[in-house]
Order: structure tokens, then C-alpha cells, then sequence
């Protein structure tokens, strides 16, 4: 092929994956955009999930796309993010999307609802059953084109002062939970409350609040919750998968040249694999650390999982029948979910069980000499 063809027909992200960056940068314009962060950067996973698309931006155009990402509070609150976006203040945004419940509850399927989908049934959702369209069409009204980029696996259910046994254990209890799942608890006597990452310790030592979840063990290590309270229960029923979403202003993307919409598509993506690869690879360790500052594990008791299961059907229920957009989604969300759990069931669970039990009866491997 001449490479005039080549270069016609293959484009300049073509050429690039070609090894070709400086004939890319001859032509290329020069963008410069701003991303504002719902995360502190002491949390280097979650918060990193923006720094990663950022270099990965830059790299791929040598320099000429350049997306400067600010931390929650550097611009705006953790929980302005969507508006600031919206309104053109900033060009993009990395957000937990369930944040924004309270603006429509369509919100969290971007990210997770209670008893929803793990971290791979939430990407099949979004870029094979549908999902990703479902949302779009959900985000034109808020002038966001959404893209998955970055999840964090089944998280922790937190951190609580004291033991939970009985749902009546769970009635005047002051949480720090978002979403979704703030909702279902209210329904059992719990009193839910959002709070930004950056300011989850100092509620809980204050005694603002009587528990707090946040994501897992290489996190919750971090934000030092363990000091103050010692009960760490699991799992975190309302966020199986939770994904992470890159908001990009409508505006914004339409004015960007096709390439480089494909090179921060593909940035996106990349964040949403890494974000999950390194979770899994820091949070054994971190556990162990917690464990031995004296955490105690719990699993959250029966009744409270069947109280809560019960309490979510509740409000999806309720919220379809005075919201069409919500429902719209959930119908396809909840047909999704329950087929795909049929298939993890018949290979995916029963290999995880027995391999659950296998290695922990496996003997530690002989010292050598």
C-alpha cells in the first residue's frame, strides 16, 4: 500500500499506532482542557483513574492534547463536578455518577445500585447489553457524553463504632453512605448521609457520624478509619461493581477532531481496566495490615441482607413507577443482571468457591535449606 493510502485511509491514530508521532504532531491542533476530580489525590487509585487518562492523552498526541486534572475542591466541590461540566466550566470530569442520585436516581446505574452487577457484569452491561446507550440518551439532558473509566470490584460495607446483629441494630445509626443505598437504608431506620472522601475521618472522630464505607482496604487504610472504628463489615451489597465515569461536556466533545475522540475513548477504557488491576493488587495486602491493627471482620448478619434486599425491590418499585426515564433503564438493567448471574453461576461462582476453599487448606510451600 503507498503510504499516501495508508495515511488517507488509516487516519492519524492510525499512524500513531504505526509509530509515527512526530508526522502526527505536524498537523495536530493543540487543545488544552481541564478535569475536575470528585476525589482527593491522596487517594491515589481512584484519584489516579483521571491521571491516567490525562497521560495517556498526551502520549498518544505527543503532547498537543493536554487534559490538566484538578482534585476535588482545586475548582470545585467533589459534588459540583456534574454541574461545572454542564455548565462549561470545566471540560470534563471523573465522578462516582451514583453521587448525583439526588438529581435524578437514573444516576447510579452509571456506577452502581444495591444488589446490582460486579465489576464484569457491569462493563458487559455497558458496552455489549446496552448500557452505555441507555445512559447517553439519560445524559443528553444534562449536555454530559459519559464513558466508563474506572471501576473498584465489590467493595467493603464499611467501617462501624459498634457491632450490627439484628436490623433493629441499624435504627438511628448515623452513616456515611451515598446513593442509592443511603435511600434503602433510610427505609431500614438508618440515617444516611454524603459525605466528600476528604472529609470522612473527621465526621467519624467527631462522632458526626457512627459509621462510614468508602471502597476497600488499600482506601479505607489510607483515609485511617480503622483508628476510630474497629468493625469492619462486608460485603457492601450496594456497590457489587461500581463504575467510574469520565463526563465530558457535549460542547466540548463535538468540537474535539474525530482522532482525538478516539484517543480519549481509548484513554477512558485503558483507566477503566487499571483502575480494577490495581485495586485487586493492593487490596490483599492492605487487608492484612487492617487485620493486624486489630480490625475486626463481620460479615453483615442475615436479616440485615434479606431486610435489605427487600427494602431495595421496594424503591426500585417505587422510583419506576414516578420516574420513566429510571425505569427505562432498570427494566433493561435488572433483565441484564438476572441473565448474567445465571451464567456466573453455572461456571464462574462454583470455580471462585472451590478455589476459596482449596487454597485455604493448601499447605504454606516448605522453606528451603
Amino acid at each position: 500500500m503507498e503510504r499516501r493510502s495508508f495515511v488517507k485511509h488509516a487516519g492519524l491514530a492510525g499512524i500513531l499506532a504505526a509509530g509515527s508521532a512526530p508526522v502526527f504532531a505536524q498537523g495536530a491542533p493543540e487543545v488544552k482542557w481541564r478535569l475536575a476530580s470528585s476525589f482527593p489525590k491522596s487517594l491515589d487509585t481512584i484519584f489516579g483513574g483521571a491521571v491516567t487518562i490525562s497521560e495517556r492523552v498526551a502520549a498518544a498526541t505527543n503532547n498537543k492534547f493536554q487534559i490538566q486534572v484538578f482534585a476535588a475542591g482545586e475548582i470545585v466541590p467533589a459534588f459540583g463536578v456534574v454541574d461545572a461540566v454542564q455548565n462549561a466550566t470545566v471540560q470534563c470530569c471523573h465522578t462516582a455518577p451514583y453521587y448525583f442520585f439526588g438529581k435524578d436516581p437514573t444516576f447510579a446505574f452509571a456506577c452502581a445500585v444495591p444488589f446490582g452487577m460486579n465489576c464484569r457484569q457491569q462493563n458487559a452491561w455497558m458496552y455489549h447489553g446496552g448500557g452505555l446507550e441507555l445512559m447517553r440518551e439519560f445524559f443528553k439532558d444534562y449536555n454530559i457524553v459519559n464513558f466508563p473509566a474506572g471501576n473498584t470490584g465489590a467493595q467493603m460495607g464499611g467501617f462501624f463504632r459498634k457491632e450490627v446483629k439484628t436490623v433493629a441494630d441499624m435504627k438511628g445509626l448515623k452513616m456515611r453512605i451515598g446513593g442509592f443505598a443511603g435511600a434503602v437504608l433510610q427505609k431500614l431506620g438508618l440515617v444516611a448521609q454524603q459525605i466528600a472522601g476528604g472529609d470522612i475521618y473527621p465526621a467519624l472522630e467527631k462522632g458526626t457520624i457512627d459509621a462510614a464505607e468508602w471502597v476497600g482496604p488499600y482506601d479505607d487504610e489510607k483515609l485511617g478509619l480503622y483508628k476510630i472504628a474497629k468493625y469492619y463489615y462486608y460485603p457492601g451489597w450496594w456497590e457489587g461493581g461500581p463504575e467510574l465515569d469520565l463526563f465530558v461536556n457535549t460542547k466540548a466533545w463535538a468540537d474535539l477532531p474525530k482522532d482525538y475522540q478516539s484517543i480519549l475513548e481509548t484513554a477512558a477504557a485503558t483507566a477503566n481496566v487499571d483502575m480494577m488491576a490495581k485495586y485487586d493488587s493492593v487490596n490483599p495486602a492492605a487487608l492484612r495490615r487492617l487485620v493486624a491493627a486489630g480490625v475486626q471482620l463481620r460479615p453483615f448478619p442475615r436479616e440485615i441482607m434479606q431486610a435489605s434486599w427487600k427494602a431495595a425491590n421496594e424503591l426500585f418499585d417505587e422510583t419506576s413507577a414516578s420516574n420513566p426515564r429510571f425505569k427505562k433503564v432498570y427494566e433493561n438493567w435488572r433483565k441484564f443482571r438476572d441473565e448474567d448471574i445465571l451464567w456466573f453461576r453455572v461456571c464462574e461462582q462454583p470455580f471462585d468457591q472451590f478455589m476459596a476453599t482449596a487454597t485455604s487448606q493448601q499447605p504454606a510451600p516448605a522453606k528451603k535449606g
